[in-house]
This record gives structure tokens, C-alpha cells and sequence, in this order.
């Protein structure tokens, strides 16, 4: 894997908008005195100040941005500024080549979970699964997110057991152990790249998944697809996030528990599996790196990183 070199103050960030456009404008100005606040320079991409309906600019203008950000040598690392919807559609005008050439931090989650898996499998670039600025950053960045952030971004060393927040318990769903690289993220864009070129690859890795106002049902077709494609059979283990208002919406109607659909379609192929690790759209949320080595351990209910995400 490629891996970026660890950021540390004074660095330089390039912030995007691969999905979708900030709410207010005044956003872009408050994240970048936020970076800036962690001690980085910033450069503002083009598409933080775009708007094409519900997206940040037009297709070509967010993949500008991102072959633009890591192609700067000016530029240490790149943070996606939201999510939302949009960055499926940009994923045959990167330049894979390029960016495999210039290994740099590029950090976001939700709706950035397709680039991760494009960059994790066709660069072989490790990146991060962590919070946004205009998405979490800017109304009540706790404690716990911030310093998981910062430490996944800056540490030259392998990250270690990763803690859940006080008072939130790791559970398991599948005992046993199980290590491989970390991938995947947003159940939503994991399946829709079934079939396409950038189809998520399980094979001996540990499957993150994640979501947020999805219904049970919902979860359930889009976990399906995900079996009858094979990718619970070729991954390792399971590493199940946070589910965000993932509940009925009609309580009128019956309705399985999202429990129900895990023990329905993922127990049964028998890989360790843990659940309720605060990865997702959660608050406070754990930033983890995707495409290190990694443990499972479900008889512990504990996940380690034991490779360092960045380079010396």
C-alpha cells in the first residue's frame, strides 16, 4: 500500500467537495479557520464554492479538484470538506495513475466511502474514514472525535486498540479472530459499486459497514446484494458501525430489527464480527485508517491497528 506521510503543523490541506455543496457559504470560510485552528495552512478547491443543484459544481469540476489537490507538491494531505451525494460519478475522471504517484492524506467518510474504495483498490492508497468539517466539525466537535482525528492524521506509529467513546460498548456477533486491511464504510455506496469497475474487493480483508436513515428493510436489501455477491463469503470478519436512525419509519408495518437482518445475512457465514463501534454518523465518532493491517478480535470485542498508516 502507499501510504502518506504524516501531517504534523504547518502542513498544508487541500479542501474539497466531491459530493455535495455546503448548506450555507459562510461554511467554507468557518472550516478553513477551523483547520487553521489545528495548526495547517489551507487551500480552498474550487468546488467548495461550486453548486450544481444538489451537487458541489459540475462533475468535471469536483474531479479537478481532486486530481488538481494531488498533483500540488504544495499539498500535504486533502480533506473532503461534506458529503452527501455525488462522488459515484466522478469515479472515471480521476487520474489513478497520478494520484498512485503522489501518496497524500485524504481523509472524509459517507458518501466519500466510493472514492475510498477506488483509491484503496486502484491506487493502493491508505485513507481515512473520519469526520468533515461542515458535516461534524463545525457544530459540536467533541473531545473524543477531535483527538481520534488528529492522532489517526499525525502519528507515525500504528494507531493500536481502537477505544470506543465512555459509555459505548464494543459487542461481538461472531466470535472468533480475524486480521486483514480494513476497507469499506457507507453500506449505500459500498453496494451500488456491485458490478461496476470499482466493485468493493473482500477477499481476506475486514469489512467496515455503516449507514444512517436507512429502514430495516432498506439494510436488508442492500446487505443481499452484498451476500449473493460474495463479499461476506471473501472477507475475514466484520466490523459492523454505527446505524444512524436506521429504524422503521412506519410503525404501523411490520418490521424485522436491524439485529435481526445482521443475524439474518451475515452471522450465517460465520465470520468474526463485532458491532456498535462508533464509526459512522455518529457523535462522537472514531477516525480509523482503510487499507492497513488490522485485528479482530470478537471473543474480546476489540479492534487493533498494527501497521503504521503513515510513512516514515
Amino acid at each position: 500500500m502507499k501510504k502518506p506521510k504524516a501531517l504534523q503543523k504547518g502542513d498544508t490541506i487541500g479542501l474539497i467537495a466531491p459530493s455535495s455543496p455546503v448548506r450555507h457559504p459562510e461554511e467554507v470560510e468557518r472550516s478553513v479557520q477551523l483547520l487553521e485552528e489545528f495548526g495547517f495552512q489551507v487551500i480552498v478547491g474550487e468546488s467548495c464554492h461550486s453548486q450544481y443543484g444538489y451537487l458541489a459544481g459540475k462533475d468535471e469540476v469536483r474531479a479537478r479538484d481532486v486530481n488538481l489537490m494531488f498533483a500540488n507538491p504544495e499539498i500535504d494531505g486533502i480533506i473532503c470538506l461534506r458529503g452527501g451525494y455525488g462522488s459515484p460519478r466522478i469515479l472515471n475522471q480521476l487520474d489513478y495513475e497520478m494520484i498512485q504517484k503522489n501518496p497524500k492524506t485524504f481523509l472524509g467518510y459517507s458518501d466519500i466511502t466510493a472514492m475510498h474504495i477506488a483509491l484503496n483498490q486502484l491506487c493502493h492508497l491508505v485513507t481515512y474514514h473520519g469526520p468533515m468539517p461542515a458535516s461534524d466539525m463545525l457544530k459540536n466537535f467533541d473531545h473524543f472525535s477531535k483527538e481520534s482525528f488528529l492522532q489517526a492524521i499525525t502519528s507515525p506509529n500504528p494507531l493500536g486498540k481502537i477505544e470506543n467513546p465512555p459509555g459505548e460498548e464494543i459487542h461481538s456477533l461472531v466470535t472468533g479472530k480475524a486480521t486483514g486491511p480494513i476497507i469499506g464504510g457507507n453500506l449505500s455506496l459500498i453496494a451500488g459499486t456491485i458490478g461496476t469497475n470499482y466493485e468493493i474487493d473482500t477477499r481476506g480483508k475486514l469489512l467496515l459497514l455503516e449507514d444512517i436513515d436507512e429502514e430495516p428493510y432498506r439494510v436488508d436489501g442492500m446487505l443481499n446484494q452484498l451476500r449473493l455477491a460474495g463479499k461476506f463469503h471473501d472477507c475475514s470478519g466484520v466490523i459492523i458501525g454505527d446505524w444512524n436512525n436506521c429504524i422503521p419509519k412506519d410503525l404501523e408495518k411490520p418490521s424485522l430489527t436491524l439485529m435481526e437482518v445482521f443475524e439474518d445475512l451475515i452471522v450465517p457465514f460465520g465470520k468474526p464480527t463485532i458491532y456498535n463501534i462508533k464509526i459512522g454518523h455518529c457523535e462522537p465518532k472514531i477516525t480509523v485508517p482503510l487499507g492497513v493491517e488490522a485485528v479482530l478480535d470478537a471473543d474480546q470485542c476489540s479492534l487493533t491497528i498494527v501497521e503504521s498508516a503513515t510513512r516514515g
